[in-house]
């Protein structure tokens, strides 16, 4: 049924640009698929503005801080707004990297799994500011297997913002510097090769289920980075994966893909997810590495759910339009 949807977006985060490409698309969707709908640039008259217009549901297309955090989600329980997205305990926790690898060792108990974190370390501002980490840069490289090249991004942003590959400590110190501009904790992980794929997951934690995974290819000497994803000649991306890509043998990389798709699903229970999300990976050739979850992924031309909805056949207005169902049926 048609609802009056107030899609929230903008904000002050680093991510404002990509979160109003990703509400821009989905109020479109809405408006397709029947919906009144208010578009809400997130300001200090969002509550005002709600309680006013008194929305029957909301959907949160912010990205970054307050969107990703669980603080609208917060705010959407106190103004009994129901919302499409994880819970405010869910968002606090995907919110930060670093707790990937303790939240995947909780949820397979001693068992070995299909997702797989990545060898790093996370690293306080405070560290540096108050207790001298800045001399101590060769022993992080040390604690890292396999040393540099490796990756610097921080632990609370996305749209791989602050995210730098470096290949000495004089650019590891640098790296580290621009991190830390966009969160007061920064992870230094082994830089892994291999397929990259965003991977979204639907559904309650334990009836999830994925959609088609998108392949993601930079242009050569190029990274995935937050230029890539609003310029589309340095990136090329395949919905669903190329099977090439993942073995030269079809049923092997059939197994593979499935592999990457279960990976994906444990990752999402793992956290407790609902409604939707992506979860990021790395296929290194033998296991499923995530690089990270976001439970309100990006809805822009060039991201990834929209493609992987395309993919398996699905319209956005329809997906989202489940999703609002659900929401309201929660309420």
């Amino acid at each position: 049924m048609p609802y009056k949807v107030a899609v929230l977006m903008g904000g002050k985060s680093h991510e404002r640009d990509f979160s109003l490409s990703s509400g821009k698309n989905v109020c479109a969707a809405l408006e397709r698929a029947g919906h009144e709908v208010l578009p809400l640039d997130v300001t200090d008259e969002l509550v005002n503005v709600l309680r006013a217009e008194r929305p029957q549901v909301a959907y949160n297309a912010l990205h970054g801080r307050i969107g990703d955090d669980g603080t609208i989600q917060a705010l959407m329980g106190v103004l009994g707004i129901p919302l499409v997205g994880c819970p405010t305990s869910v968002c606090r926790q995907t919110w930060n990297k670093s707790t990937l690898h303790a939240v995947l060792e909780d949820y397979y108990a001693g068992q070995q799994g299909a997702a797989c974190g990545i060898n790093g370390v996370c690293l306080s501002q405070d560290a540096f500011k108050d207790a001298g980490a800045a001399c101590a840069l060769d022993l992080i490289v040390d604690a890292i297997p396999g040393g540099f090249p490796l990756v610097v991004k921080p632990a609370k942003a996305g749209s791989a913002m602050g995210m730098s590959k470096v290949e000495t400590v004089t650019e590891l110190a640098e790296a580290l510097l621009k991190a830390f501009t966009f969160s007061n904790e920064v992870l230094v992980q082994e830089f892994v090769e291999g397929v990259q794929l965003a991977v979204s997951v639907l559904g309650e934690a334990e009836n999830s289920y994925t959609l088609p995974p998108v392949e993601i290819v930079p242009k050569p000497g190029k990274l995935y980075d937050t230029e890539a994803r609003i310029n589309d000649e340095l990136v090329d991306f395949y919905a669903p994966v190329r099977l090439e890509s993942l073995s030269p043998d079809e049923s092997q990389a059939q197994a593979i893909r499935s592999e990457i798709e279960r990976a994906a699903v444990e990752v999402y229970q793992a956290y407790g997810c609902r409604d939707l999300a992506r979860v990021d990976i790395i296929w290194d050739g033998a296991r499923a590495k995530i690089l990270e979850i976001d439970v309100s992924p990006g809805m822009g031309p060039l991201s990834g759910f929209p493609m992987a909805c395309r993919a398996a056949g699905l319209s956005l207005e329809a997906v989202l339009g489940e999703l609002l169902d659900q929401a309201v049926y929660r309420g």
